[in-house]
Parts: C-alpha cells; sequence; structure tokens
C-alpha cells in the first residue's frame, strides 16, 4: 500500500506544479494534510509527555515541511519517474543516520551498499542525460537533501518516539508544522490562482489527493511499520517505488535514457546490498 501511494506521488507533485509554484504545492500540500488529521490531533494533544514535544516537531519538520517542498522544487526540472528512483537512498541514510545519531550498527557490507547507493544516484544526476527535461542535472540534489531528511524522521520516531500509536504521532506531527505553511501559504499567490487561472482546481485537486493520501494516510501507515519493524526495514518500500513512478511517468510521456536504467539498477542494487546485509 505504502509502495502505491508513495510511488504515485511524483506524478501528482507533476500536475500540481503545472499552475502551482513548488512552494504553493508544498505549502499547500501540508496544510490539506494537516487540516485532514485535525481531529486526531486536537483529541490526543494530552496523550503525550511535554519533554516528546521537541521530538514530534523535529519529525514534523524532517519527515513533512521540508521534504514538501523540496520534492516540488526539484520537480521543476526533473521527471517525476526519476524523482521516485532518487527516492530510494531514503534507505541509505536511514542506516547512516541510525548509525551516527542512534547507535545502531553499521557493518562493511553495509557501508558497500551505501557506496554503490550514492554512485548510482552520481550516474543518475551527472550522466549526459541527467535530466529529462532540462539540461539543470542539480536538482536531484534536492531530492538527496530531502531523503537525509526522511531518513532522520525514521530513527527518531523508532527510537524518541516509541510507544506513540501513529496516528496520533502523525496527526500531532503535521499539526507542528500545519501552521508554519499556512502562513506562508498566504504570502503567495496560491489564492488568487484558484480565483483567476484556468485549471486551478483541478491542479488543486491532484495536490489533495497528494496530501490526503501520501502525506496524511501515508505518514499513518509508515508510523506504524517503522514501531512493528526497524526503519530500515521500512525504508525497504523504495525498491518498488521507483517502479511504480516510473510507471506513471512513461504513461505521462516522460522518456527514460540508458543512463537513468544504469543509475537505478546500481541504485537498488546498493539499497538491496544495506537491506540484506547483516
Amino acid at each position: 500500500m505504502l509502495t502505491f501511494i508513495w510511488g504515485t506521488s511524483f506524478i501528482l507533485i507533476k500536475k500540481g506544479l503545472v499552475v502551482f509554484s513548488s512552494d504553493e504545492l508544498g505549502a499547500l500540500r501540508i496544510v490539506i494534510a494537516c487540516l485532514a488529521l485535525l481531529p486526531f490531533a486536537i483529541s490526543n494533544l494530552h496523550k503525550v509527555e511535554p519533554h516528546r514535544w521537541k521530538f514530534i516537531l523535529a519529525s514534523g519538520l524532517l519527515g513533512n515541511l521540508f521534504p514538501a517542498f523540496l520534492f516540488a522544487y526539484a520537480e521543476t526540472r526533473l521527471a517525476s519517474g526519476l524523482a521516485g528512483v532518487l527516492n530510494s537512498l531514503t534507505a541509505l541514510f536511514t542506516l547512516l543516520i541510525g548509525a551516527a545519531f542512534f547507535r545502531q550498527s553499521i557493518t562493511w557490507m553495509r557501508m558497500l551498499g551505501i557506496v554503490v547507493g550514492i554512485a548510482g544516484t552520481a550516474m543518475l544526476i551527472f550522466s549526459d542525460n541527467g535530466s529529462a527535461d532540462l539540461d539543470n542535472k542539480f536538482y536531484g540534489l534536492y531530492i538527496v537533501v530531502a531523503t537525509i531528511c526522511y531518513g532522520g524522521s525514521a530513527n527518531i520516531i523508532k527510537f524518541r518516539l516509541k510507544g506513540i500509536p501513529p496516528i496520533v504521532m502523525s496527526s500531532l506531527a503535521l499539526l507542528t508544522v500545519g501552521p508554519i505553511a499556512a502562513v506562508y501559504l498566504f504570502t503567495t499567490n496560491a489564492v488568487d490562482k484558484l480565483q483567476h487561472t484556468l485549471g486551478a482546481w483541478e491542479a488543486l485537486l491532484y495536490i489533495a489527493i497528494l496530501a490526503v493520501f501520501s502525506t496524511a494516510i501515508g505518514l499513518i501507515l509508515l508510523n506504524k511499520l517503522i514501531h512493528i519493524s526497524t526503519p530500515l526495514f521500512a525504508s525497504s518500500t523504495n525498491y518498488l517505488i521507483p517502479i511504480v513512478a516510473l510507471m506513471w511517468g512513461v504513461l505521462d510521456g516522460e522518456t527514460i535514457q540508458l543512463w537513468h536504467y544504469m543509475g537505478m539498477v546500481v541504485i537498488l542494487a546498493g539499497v538491496f546490498i544495506v537491506n540484506r546485509a547483516k
């Protein structure tokens, strides 16, 4: 379920960007997701110890707010299918951050997987055809930063927010960042576009689907998966996300070059090594 939900999110971002700018899309995504889970957040405010709020805020920032803007900005220059492939680096950064800050073990085999994954990313970003649309290949680095954020959030959820029910954690994390996104949203032209731009409501529908499913529901499912397994296992959904993302991209007319396929294979090989290594 997570694979399909998140694999579809990249094409939804692309459709939303037809009318809205990347920052407008990012803000709308967070605000709508926050509103979708607001009843759960309000009814569970008293269930969290005061010392845990800083970790909930950190999870909201790293797992939701920052990536929402970073992915949208990256997809202004990067094909949605390639964005989905780069997202698979989440598994590698989950391991690295877990080892660096949460005392998780890291073996030479897992280090090999990390190196392989980074090499595949370099192939995808810096190859001669590193971007499907424009010559600027460095936009893939925004997604790399977003996957680092995801890796940090996954470890925080597992090791600092253990015991909090997934729907409670998800709704409160979005509650901490929803007002930030709302304040920023009203500094943009999003409302004016809804009133005067052709196709704005259709684009908003795509963003709403993205917010409710990929952000709100997806976050609940991820939190549940992390609680019943490990952050690294939860990030293994990255095996199939690129396939779903590429499928939607090809159906939407995106062109995938040979270098892209090679980079994808190398990245997924790195993720596979990391997840299988003992």
